[in-house]
């Protein structure tokens, strides 16, 4: 039997009304293999990097199919910029312990939570606080410090080699 493509599944399931409407439940399958995802891309770190690395998590709509989410899971050695669409964690490698750092979702998404503030459940406050943070600069400082940037300074301060 042939297998269907991303793009038959992405029309079928336009289609058709949604199994289910609990985000609980919605998030537990969008996010099956996260972790595992995490934990390769850990891998993947171990092996390119001496030192301390992060992991991003970079969520991207296909561009044809807007139900379709495909996130790409990346080990670096900088923490990057903030950006929309990302998720980024930090790999310790004294103790092989992977910190969350921020999460920061969709340009329209921040966009509401930013013009609805005062309304937000308290079950996303957590979120509101990271577009908070960002719409503040605060992010952009923090991966500042976790490169070793010195303030408002083109150059950088020389990683320590152990």
């Amino acid at each position: 039997m042939a297998r269907k493509t991303v793009g038959e599944l992405s029309l079928e399931l336009q289609q058709k009304e949604p199994d289910t409407r609990d985000p609980i439940e919605l998030e537990r399958e969008i996010h099956k293999d996260y972790e595992d995802q995490i934990l390769k891309a850990v891998e993947q770190g171990k092996k390119d990097f001496y030192g301390d690395f992060f992991i991003v998590v970079v969520t991207k709509k296909e561009r044809l199919m807007q139900n379709v989410l495909r996130n790409f899971f990346l080990a670096r050695e900088t923490c990057p910029s903030p950006e929309y669409d990302q998720t980024v964690y930090h790999y310790h490698r004294s103790d092989e312990h992977v910190e969350f750092i921020w999460v920061l979702p969709s340009k329209d998404t921040c966009k509401l939570f930013k013009d609805n503030v005062l309304e937000i459940a308290d079950s996303e406050k957590g979120l509101r606080n990271f577009i908070l943070r960002d719409a503040a600069g605060d992010l952009l400082m923090l991966s500042k410090k976790l490169n070793g940037e010195i303030k408002d300074a083109i150059v950088t301060r020389k990683r320590k080699i152990i």
